[in-house]
C-alpha cells in the first residue's frame, strides 16, 4: 500500500511512500535526456526530457515506482488491486491512437510531457495495455497521480476505460476508486484544526479536558481510505516556512502521519507491511529527497549535478542504514 501527495510553497513538492513487506532493491534513478526508450508499441525516444525518481532496474530498463522530469511534472503509481484493468494490446494497423504498456507508462508520459494539460492530450489518444514486462515481472495493478505546479489529475484505468479525474487535494492513496476516496471526505466535514466546542446536546456542557484535540474524528488506521483522509486533512491544514528546508521537513510530516510501523499490518502470516521508503522531489530544482525504514536522515539526490546530456542511466543505491549523531561522545 501507499500514499502520495503533492505541497506547494515557494516551490512545488511531490512524493509518496512505500509500504510493503519487501524491497525490489529499488534505487534513486536518473534517465538523461540522450538514454534510448524502445517503446513496445510506440516505437524508440531518442531525445527526450531527463528525469529522476525512484526505480527497480532490469536489464538496464528503469521501472519506475515515482518520477519528476526537468520540466517540474511528476507521476507516480499506487497498487489499485481489485479495480486496476487494462486493455489487450492490437495489431498496429488495428488502433490509431498510441498503445502503452502499463510498465512504460511513467516514463512515456514524463519523457514527453511538461505539464499535466500536455499530459491530458496524450492520454485522450492512448490504450494503457496490460503487457507483463516479463514473464518474472507481471503487469502490477496500478493507478497514478500526475501534477505539476498548477493542477492535479489521477488515471485509473478500468473494465470500463480509462478514467482521468481532477484531484482538487493532491492525494491518492490505494482502494477505492479516486471519487470514492473524495466522497469519504465528506464524513468528516465537521473536523478542524481548532480545540472543538461542545455541539453534542445543549443539556450537556462537554469540555475539551486537554490540548491537542484539534483534528478529533480523523481516522488513524492503516487502512487506504483512513490514510487517504489522514493526509489529507494533515497536507491542507499545513503551515511551514517557504525556505527549502522547512518546506521538505514539512512534507515528510505530512506523509509521516501514515508512517507504518513493522509489526502493525500483517499482510500474510509472519509478514508485515512498511514503510520502505519516503519520498519528497522539489519539481522546480530536480532534487529527490528520501528516507527509508531505518534511516530518517533526509537524503538528497540532484538530478542537475549530473550529465544530463549522457544516454546512461544514473542510480544511487538507497542509504537504508541510519546514524545515530552523538553530541557528547
Amino acid at each position: 500500500m501507499c500514499t502520495a501527495a503533492t505541497y506547494k510553497t515557494k516551490d512545488f513538492y511531490m512524493g509518496r511512500t512505500l509500504d510493503y513487506e519487501f524491497s525490489y532493491g529499488e534505487q534513486i534513478t536518473i534517465t538523461p535526456r540522450n538514454y534510448e526508450f524502445d517503446f513496445r508499441f510506440a516505437g524508440k525516444i531518442k531525445s527526450h526530457y531527463a528525469l529522476i525518481g525512484m526505480a527497480f532496474v532490469a536489464g538496464g530498463y528503469p521501472l519506475y515506482y515515482d518520477a519528476v522530469n526537468e520540466k517540474g511534472l511528476g507521476m507516480a503509481g499506487l497498487n489499485f488491486v481489485g479495480n486496476a484493468a487494462y486493455e489487450e494490446a492490437l495489431p498496429e494497423d488495428e488502433t490509431e491512437v498510441s498503445q502503452v504498456a502499463q510498465f512504460e507508462f511513467i516514463p512515456w508520459i514524463l519523457t514527453q510531457c511538461a505539464t499535466v494539460a500536455e499530459a491530458r492530450e496524450k492520454l485522450a489518444a492512448m490504450r494503457l495495455t496490460g503487457t507483463a514486462f516479463s514473464e518474472q515481472l507481471p503487469t502490477a495493478q496500478l493507478h497514478w497521480i500526475i501534477a505539476d505546479k498548477d493542477s492535479c489529475i489521477v488515471v485509473e484505468s478500468m473494465k470500463d476505460g480509462l478514467h482521468v479525474y481532477d484531484n482538487p487535494v493532491g492525494v491518492l492513496t490505494n482502494n477505492p476508486p479516486f471519487p470514492g476516496q473524495m466522497f469519504a471526505l465528506n464524513n468528516y466535514a465537521g473536523v478542524s484544526r481548532k480545540q472543538p466546542e461542545s455541539t453534542f446536546a445543549g443539556v450537556l456542557q462537554l469540555d475539551a479536558y486537554s490540548r491537542g484535540m484539534g483534528g478529533m474524528g480523523i481516522p488513524g488506521d492503516l487502512s487506504s481510505q483512513s490514510r487517504f483522509v489522514k493526509v489529507a486533512f494533515t497536507k491542507l491544514n499545513s503551515i511551514s516556512g517557504e525556505e527549502e528546508g522547512e518546506s521538505v521537513s514539512q512534507f515528510f510530516h505530512i506523509l509521516g502521519s501514515v508512517d507504518q510501523q513493522r509489526g502493525c499490518c500483517e499482510v500474510t502470516e509472519g509478514k508485515y507491511e512498511i514503510t520502505i521508503y519516503t519520498s519528497c522531489c522539489n519539481t522546480a530544482k530536480g532534487i529527490y529527497y528520501y528516507t527509508t525504514y531505518d534511516n530518517h536522515q533526509i537524503t538528497a539526490v540532484d538530478m542537475h549535478a549530473e550529465n544530463l546530456d549522457s544516454d546512461q542511466l544514473i542510480c544511487y543505491p538507497l542509504l537504508s542504514k541510519g546514524e545515530v549523531r552523538w553530541q557528547n561522545k
